[in-house]
């Protein structure tokens, strides 16, 4: 059945209509905010600053129900095919980011689900004794991109507090040659390892910062083998191991958004704080894996509401955008992790059924960062602009680091959470004000994760529920969260306009080392190529 059909859409879609009002005078009271609240673990979510009542959050559970959204969380979980589209061409495969992380040994799973999480144990223990091996490099240069860093690069900063030594992570994750090369003016190459990852060992960008970095080791007199590691899809066209100092595995059954936990994000992350913080990250997301399963209660599962009310301002409010926005420094990158995990997840447009484009919205634009640097720079356009943008808030009650003081009465984790509940207030109530420049309309929806503190456990929670969330999305939407053809066609493009560079290079068109000399002649043919064909390129030549 399709979104549109659901009973529970047409329900909706007539309580969209009339939506709670928050700035309505005792709305907002303490009763509210008591029952709109959740938890699990050491999260809690407050939604009483949501535009949602009784009605709609029955009928948002309804919604769950009818599009059976626990019987394929329990799917892929158990590493059912869930990656496919009916009736056209697509990669019909497993997802398996979940049974790496099951813990428990006599867990009900499927034997796919139980072989994952074996195969994943067993790189785990050749990484331990890989960290051993290494214990003398105090660098490591991450070469991938997308999934093959966003969310390792959320995570390392996220939880740098918990580090106990003095080893750091780079990560050079873009093609433009200066990337790099700031890089390794900050680094002994004698004491830098370089990470090379790839699912599938053929990304352009990964390859060539590869081939840039063993040349400049080389140069050095140092063997790439002893300083190169890979982490890579067994038998992929990287996989080889004599080039390697080790060879580390994942899965095609692990997309690169969802592979933080796998040995993308283990080798690195491990490498700089240790096998016991990545162990407590894994727990954490063990168990928001499990809560996401709990069908008795739904609108008490925390990713499942969370996602509903995603639907709830998305499909029947109407809203374009969603900002995440963290009250703590250190996830100052989770948002972009975030980006990516939401959007090529659920940036979609065809149904997972039967490949018919779909009538409903997707995903909303993600962004954001962290609080209150955003209120001195975006959050104007939030307070008073003329699109509702709604938000979600996440804080902790105390910091990571020792040192904070009480000044003027507050210590300043005080004073920063004392700004995250002030914007949910005030978006929500606003202010009526005579002056129209000081107007602030309110009714602008908002909702408050929050945890005691940033720790390696909370972060790997915190983690998973935004995974199920996105999950839990794309399974009522009806589209395949797990596939990414949107990022292809780029590739084939760029492909057929690096074959054109090299042509022109090899016919003295262009300089031997560099493309500054790069003329408007030649930027105008490629524009009359439209996209850089190499064969139409060849005839004019």
């Amino acid at each position: 059945m399709k979104f549109e059909e659901y009973k529970s859409v047409a329900e909706l879609e007539q309580l969209a209509k009339n939506p709670p009002d928050l700035t309505k005078e005792g709305f907002l009271n303490e009763k509210r905010v008591k029952e709109y609240a959740i938890s699990f673990g050491k999260w809690r979510l407050l939604y009483g600053t949501e535009r949602v009542d009784e009605k709609i959050c029955k009928a948002l559970k309804t919604l769950a129900l009818e599009a059976k959204v626990f019987e394929k969380m329990s799917k892929m979980q158990n590493m059912e095919v869930m990656n496919y589209v009916n009736n056209c061409e697509s990669e019909q495969r497993r997802v398996g980011h979940t049974a790496i992380r099951d813990l428990e040994k006599n867990r009900k799973t499927s034997d796919f689900a139980r072989e994952a999480a074996e195969d994943y144990q067993s790189e785990l223990r050749k990484l331990k004794a890989f960290l051993e091996k290494t214990e003398k490099f105090n660098a490591m240069i991450v070469v991938g991109i997308g999934g093959s860093y966003l969310g390792t690069e959320a995570v390392y900063h996220a939880l740098k507090a918990e580090q106990r030594n003095a080893k750091k992570l780079y990560f050079a994750s873009n093609i433009d040659p200066d990337k790099v090369q700031s890089i390794l003016k900050e680094v002994d190459p004698k004491q830098t390892l370089i990470a090379i990852v790839s699912k599938s060992g053929g990304t352009l960008e990964i390859k060539a910062q590869e081939e840039l970095l063993r040349k400049r080791y080389a140069a050095l007199k140092l063997n790439p083998k002893d300083y190169f590691v890979l982490v890579t899809g067994k038998a992929s066209p990287m996989d080889n191991p004599s080039l390697f100092l080790e060879v580390f595995y994942m899965w095609d059954y692990i997309g690169g958004r969802f592979s933080v936990s796998s040995m993308v994000g283990a080798l690195p992350l491990a490498f700089v704080l240790g096998m016991q913080v990545w162990e407590e990250f894994l727990k954490g997301l063990y168990e928001m894996d499990r809560h996401a399963l709990e069908k008795k209660e739904p609108l008490k599962n925390l990713p499942l509401l969370g996602a509903l009310l995603g639907i709830w301002n998305r499909n029947f409010l109407k809203m374009d955008t969603l900002a995440i926005i963290p009250y703590a420094q250190a996830m100052n990158y989770w948002s972009a992790h975030l980006q990516q995990l939401f959007m090529e997840s659920n940036g979609k447009s065809v149904s997972q059924d039967d490949a018919t484009f779909v009538k409903h919205e997707t995903s909303p634009v993600i962004w954001g960062t962290v609080g209150t640097e955003g209120q001195h720079a975006y959050h104007q356009c939030i307070h008073q602009g003329t699109d509702t943008i709604p938000l979600e808030f996440i804080g902790f009650a105390t910091p990571q680091r020792e040192g904070d003081m009480v000044i003027e009465g507050t210590t300043n984790q005080e004073k920063l959470i004392a700004n995250l509940f002030a914007q949910a207030i005030a978006l929500a109530k606003g202010d009526k004000n005579k002056n129209p420049n000081k107007y602030f309309s309110g009714n602008r929806p908002s909702r408050i994760l929050l945890a005691e503190t940033l720790d390696a456990y909370t972060l790997g929670a915190l983690l998973a529920y935004h995974e199920h969330y996105v999950a839990f999305q794309g399974f009522i939407w009806g589209i395949n969260s797990f596939d990414q053809e949107g990022v292809q066609l780029g590739k084939v493009l760029a492909t057929n306009m690096i074959e054109l560079f090299k042509y022109k290079r090899e016919k003295g068109c262009l300089p031997k080392d560099s493309t500054s000399s790069l003329n408007r002649a030649f930027i105008e043919e490629l524009d009359l190529l439209q996209g850089g064909n190499l064969k139409s390129a060849k005839k004019l030549a």
